[in-house]
């Protein structure tokens, strides 16, 4: 039985079109708390080193397409310059989009023969375990493999995550002084209305996983309270962040960060024992009709390099030989993250839609729902 409210208690393509299996449960387990060695034994693990496959990957043409999720065009450039830094004659394009368009677009491409990435590194989790199945993907393991979490990793090495990404809520320290919002329950407070910025929860699925989340801990009035806190939307998990920084809102919603301590920062993300926040790992994967096969594994194992895990922007690494930064845990070890439940939320796209038209509502993102009561019902009747 779906857990979304009913009508009366709501109340209130092609080629182109974002930073992206099983029966539809928000997680209330959490993840295991202790990594696992991976017990798969299909096949072997990547032995070269990075300066041998740079050079296989020269000798079949030195080139590489990756289409990478995100929100906008340059949000990949530091892994762009860090790959050309370290390999600098591979001729690497690296396309940055949402991910729900790059998964058409391939789509399309499969069904026209005219395949462009020979990568894919997607937020849309359900793509993978799709595109294994229909055989679309190189099974390759590389190194490292063994020693990433056991969730982020498809056991026949079909695809891996290479980055350990959460969503939560963020302020500006100068913006809430010294009464900042300690949990996603403070974000209600009448004293913070027309402060907070938010990603659309019905464009972005992540996000969208956020918000059902506090849905289900803290209740549909308080989310009707939220609706009431004149908050900017906007498209792209970024946004969020953008308006904190640039001083706009003092308060965003469904965004990344990173939880590392930090006195500098003038904004803090936040993650708080017993309350949700979201994480997942970025699936990567070969395609198997990927014209540089050579140049794409040197990519994965170089993303999986305990070097480059151990520079992750939020501080968390996919491996579990990867020690985050003084006051961190690993995402695996925070309950709260919810690891299990997103591949599930993500893989029942009926109960997707369900949640983003609810959302849809009680925000004022349809025509003829500008309040969460403007069908004259209360959430909770």
């Amino acid at each position: 039985m779906s857990t979304l409210p009913s009508r009366r208690r709501v109340l209130t393509v092609g080629a182109g079109a974002a930073l992206g299996a099983g029966v539809f449960g928000t997680s209330a387990v959490p993840a295991a708390a202790r990594p696992t060695a991976s017990r798969n034994r299909t096949g072997p693990e990547e032995t070269r080193t990075l300066d041998e496959l740079y050079r296989a990957a020269l000798a079949e043409g030195g080139k590489l397409v990756v289409y990478a999720g995100g929100d906008t065009p340059t949000q990949q450039d530091g892994t762009k310059a860090g790959f050309k830094a370290r390999f600098p004659d591979i001729d690497l394009t690296l396309v940055v989009d949402y991910s729900k368009y790059h998964d058409v677009r391939v789509d399309n491409q499969f069904a026209t023969d005219t395949l462009v990435p020979d990568v894919v590194q997607l937020q849309t989790l359900q793509d993978f375990v799709r595109w294994k199945e229909q055989g679309r993907l190189l099974h390759y393991k590389p190194s490292g493999f063994s020693k990433v979490y056991d969730a982020f990793k498809d056991p026949q090495g079909a695809w891996v995550a290479t980055g350990a990404i959460a969503f939560s809520f963020l302020y500006g320290t100068a913006a809430v002084g010294s009464d900042a919002p300690r949990s996603p329950l403070d974000l209600v407070d009448p004293k913070w209305k027309g402060k907070i910025a938010s990603s659309y929860p019905h464009d972005d699925d992540a996000v969208l996983y956020l918000y059902s989340l506090y849905a289900r801990q803290y209740g549909w009035d308080w989310v009707a309270k939220l609706a009431a806190q004149d908050v900017r939307f906007a498209r792209g998990s970024n946004s969020p962040g953008d308006a904190v920084f640039s001083g706009q809102k003092a308060i965003g919603i469904g965004t990344a960060g990173s939880a590392v301590p930090s006195t500098s920062s003038p904004a803090r993300f936040v993650i708080t024992d017993g309350h949700p926040f979201m994480g997942w790992g970025q699936r990567m994967a070969i395609l198997k009709e990927a014209r540089n096969t050579a140049a794409a594994k040197l990519f994965l194992n170089w993303l999986l390099s305990t070097e480059w895990q151990k520079n992750s922007f939020n501080g968390w690494s996919v491996r579990t030989d990867v020690t985050p930064p003084a006051g961190l845990k690993p995402i695996w070890e925070y309950p709260e993250a919810h690891l299990d439940g997103f591949p599930r939320f993500m893989a029942d796209r009926a109960e997707v839609e369900r949640w983003k038209q609810t959302f849809a509502l009680y925000f004022g993102e349809v025509k003829g729902g500008p309040t969460p009561g403007w069908l004259g019902l209360h959430p909770g009747a």
